[in-house]
């Protein structure tokens, strides 16, 4: 939808707040029922959707919203972000936490799975939540600590655990915290003598790119080295504002990666996903994962066959550049960690038949 034309459905609102991430945040639809008024009522099934986030809430920025194409009911950002009945319908027997993270806390919010590295869960808030989401399990949970509190517990566990040479922010979306919070963070992470490298993950690039400012990017140059995770999952995600946000990060010498979801509906076309990835690459956006769906409950609708992933990529791997190609992976519960889905392996053991004449000449 138009820009203007969107943003004259806010009260008073300007291009200036438009660009506000605060605005953008403040003014997240978290209720069904303005739902209607931004894509009419035949579009939303209110007493259905009012079951489902009941379960898991509601949350969407008026730019992600905006993306949104009202005359197509498969819209790959509306079912990225509108509530589904199948949340809760088909989500019998499915764990409210696949990858077990929750056993892997020695303290609050502190996942360590692996030895080199954990993750730090600093906020369970996003600016938009998205329907396919693996930890949606906190959306509806209240966190009884503060962060400093938090923080505290972990940089304690960190700097007596020296074998974590390696960081991970994450949430929710650390990047809802404001600057100041963010480099108490950063300076706290990086002042243990141990920790060698900080990640970042979020999806504000995607859904709230405005968040990205030169005096966040200035911030978190002073950090490196620090690499960024992003999740673009449709080429529609790839906007000028998306664009705008990563090459930021880039200039300010952070690389930026992709970590996508294989989505039922969104993204598990050949088209789709080459469209993607052709994408990212023009924005010099490092396609890094493609994560199997999770089996979280609540998300049991968007899991596709992992056989039909695995010819998904034969297919890709087949017409891409290897600038562009991810890595397939099936993330699994505890240490064991992420499972290459080996996508290649019909079409290398084809090639090496058609060319054995030229290996036997090493023999």
């Amino acid at each position: 939808m138009n820009k203007k034309k969107f943003l004259s459905r806010f009260k008073n609102a300007s291009i200036k707040d438009w660009q506000d991430w605060r605005w953008q945040f403040k003014n997240r639809i978290t209720q069904i029922a303005p739902l209607e008024y931004f894509l009419g009522k035949p579009a939303v099934q209110k007493e259905k959707l009012t079951a489902v986030t009941s379960f898991y809430p509601l949350a969407i920025n008026p730019y992600y919203l905006s993306l949104i194409q009202n005359d197509n009911p498969n819209d790959p950002i509306r079912t990225q972000c509108i509530p589904d009945p199948r949340e809760i319908s088909y989500s019998n027997g499915s764990p409210e936490d696949p990858l077990e993270e929750d056993s892997h806390m020695p303290v609050p919010k502190l996942i360590h799975r692996y030895p080199d590295r954990c993750l730090a869960i600093v906020t369970e808030i996003c600016a938009t939540y998205c329907r396919h989401c693996n930890r949606k399990r906190f959306w509806s949970q209240p966190t009884h600590l503060s962060l400093k509190t938090r923080l505290q517990k972990m940089i304690l566990y960190i700097s007596e655990s020296p074998q974590i040479r390696e960081v991970i922010i994450s949430g929710g979306d650390p990047l809802i915290l404001d600057d100041q919070t963010l480099e108490m963070l950063l300076a706290s992470l990086q002042a243990i003598p141990h920790i060698e490298v900080l990640r970042i993950g979020s999806r504000v690039p995607v859904v709230m790119p405005m968040r990205i400012t030169k005096e966040l990017c200035r911030i978190l140059k002073r950090y490196r080295p620090l690499w960024f995770n992003t999740q673009f999952n449709h080429p529609n995600e790839i906007t000028p504002e998306s664009t705008r946000a990563c090459n930021m990060l880039q200039e300010s010498g952070i690389p930026v990666s992709n970590q996508s979801v294989l989505l039922k509906g969104i993204n598990n076309s050949p088209n789709v996903m080459s469209n993607l990835l052709y994408g990212l690459q023009k924005i010099s956006v490092r396609p890094y994962y493609l994560f199997h769906c999770d089996p979280a409950k609540g998300c049991a609708h968007f899991r596709t066959d992992p056989q039909a992933g695995i010819a998904l990529m034969e297919k890709i791997w087949r017409q891409c550049s290897g600038l562009c190609l991810p890595q397939y992976v099936l993330d699994v519960p505890g240490s064991s960690g992420k499972i290459p889905l080996n996508v290649m392996s019909r079409a290398i053991k084809s090639d090496l038949q058609k060319h054995q004449h030229f290996f036997d000449k090493f023999k």
